[in-house]
């Protein structure tokens, strides 16, 4: 059996690596929906599960607070199932994450609110929120690392982007979700039991998506690796922690480049339209769904180009078009929103840099620790970055209304340096092999 490294270079994808890409993205995109669709209804939801006479920016602040917790009880369940990913195999943590979110989905959906059981509905919330954490803690970095030792070497970058691409698929199709809900039902509809209905099929989503995973295959480096019997001698994670400290730090960097861009470009977004910029909700979620779909697109162009470029320019270049694009929308909503849709679409398009992130992690760490370095180190800062950016930007904008574009700029100019530094790196690496023959 073959692995990875004895992959044929020149291999193109086969059958079975489109049945893989397919099965995975699209189980990914069923689970991320069932992780980002409380976003969508953010407002809602602060209405139902807080006291009504407190002022609207702290129920949007608690709100927040709580869809923050999801990310905060990520490492969790990342760096268990990413253990016993490294040591009994990727396909059965990759499984075992769908039920674990589909469940607590569902929950939400029949919960009731603070005027039926009081302080007991947030507090049941903010659980079933951290059982979703723990799930997505597991499928996001299981998924990458499941995709790219599958596929050949030369296309682990179109792989992650198809991957990635599949997972905001799932941000899209809660999108098209809340915008189909909140198009063809009233307002107080909507506000009165329409919005449970998002939850209650995001619970038949993960059934759907657990039945899809049984048609996956174990990967050939972990079947290797467990033939050769060279799997982890020790806790995995003690491995990383020791001999993989670089790794875990730009790990970690790219991570939050990340989660700047889809949390407040993508996920609080159209609150942010709706609160701050006076856009009509409905309008809102047409332009988000235009945002998601080009972001779709985005992912699985910049898999393509990182194979081609390498790391270090499509870092380089695409942090600065982030850059430019994210500056130019929220200028635009403060001067109208005229141009909302073609500037959220760009933006949309340029965010497609985050599928070039896995391909710089999963070659960061050996395949006997792969599965915990990239949980451990993703799953960290996304608990640090993408818990605290809602509650932060939120709070930053009651100053300034500009903050969320300071904001995902501020991580554009990391990004930058990181493709500076990853474009450096390949060339001393090249000058060092060339001297070698």
């Amino acid at each position: 059996m073959a692995t990875q490294s004895t992959l044929s270079a020149s291999r193109a994808l086969n059958r079975q690596d489109y049945q893989t890409l397919s099965l995975s993205a699209l189980g990914g995109a069923l689970e991320f929906y069932d992780f980002i669709i409380f976003v969508f209804f953010a407002v809602i939801v602060g209405d139902h599960f807080f006291p009504a006479d407190i002022p609207e920016w702290l129920r949007q602040f608690q709100t927040f607070g709580i869809f923050a917790a999801g990310y905060l009880a990520r490492p969790l369940g990342g760096i268990i199932m990413a253990h016993f990913g490294d040591l009994i195999g990727r396909k059965r943590m990759f499984t075992l994450s769908i039920l674990l979110m589909a469940l607590p989905t569902l929950l939400i959906g029949l919960l009731p609110t603070y005027a039926q059981i009081g302080m007991a509905a947030p507090l049941l919330l903010l659980l079933l929120r951290i059982l979703q954490g723990a799930a997505i803690g597991g499928e996001v970095p299981g998924a990458w690392v499941f995709v790219a030792e599958h596929v050949p070497s030369h296309r682990i970058g179109l792989g992650c982007g198809i991957l990635t691409a599949g997972l905001t698929a799932g941000i899209l199709l809660g999108s098209l979700v809340a915008t189909a809900l909140k198009t063809n039902l009233s307002p107080e509809a909507v506000a009165s039991w329409g919005w449970r209905l998002a939850f209650v099929l995001g619970g038949l989503f993960g059934i759907l998506a657990m039945y899809l995973r049984r048609w996956l295959h174990e990967t050939p480096v972990f079947a290797e690796l467990q033939a050769r019997k060279a799997l982890a001698a020790e806790l995995p994670l003690k491995s990383v922690l020791r001999e993989h400290k670089a790794s875990v730090l730009l790990s970690m960097l790219l991570t939050w480049l990340l989660s700047a861009a889809i949390v407040v470009l993508i996920l609080m977004a159209p609150t942010y339209l709706q609160k701050s910029f006076n856009v009509a909700p409905a309008e809102a979620m047409q332009a988000n769904s235009l945002a998601i779909i080009c972001l779709t697109l985005g992912c699985v162009l910049v898999g393509r180009i990182i194979d081609a470029m390498g790391s270090g320019l499509t870092f380089l270049l695409g942090s600065c078009g982030l850059a430019l694009a994210t500056w130019w929308f929220f200028d635009g909503l403060q001067q109208g929103g005229e141009q909302l849709f073609m500037q959220y679409a760009l933006v949309g398009a340029f965010v497609g840099i985050v599928g070039a992130v896995p391909f710089v992690m999963v070659q960061a760490f050996p395949p006997v620790v792969r599965f915990s370095g990239l949980s451990f180190s993703y799953n960290v800062a996304y608990a640090i970055f993408g818990g605290v950016t809602p509650m932060l930007v939120t709070l930053w904008m009651k100053e300034e209304v500009m903050a969320p574009a300071y904001y995902v700029m501020g991580l554009c100019a990391l990004g930058a340096v990181i493709g500076l530094f990853l474009l450096l790196q390949s060339r001393r690496a090249l000058r060092l092999q060339a001297s070698a023959v």
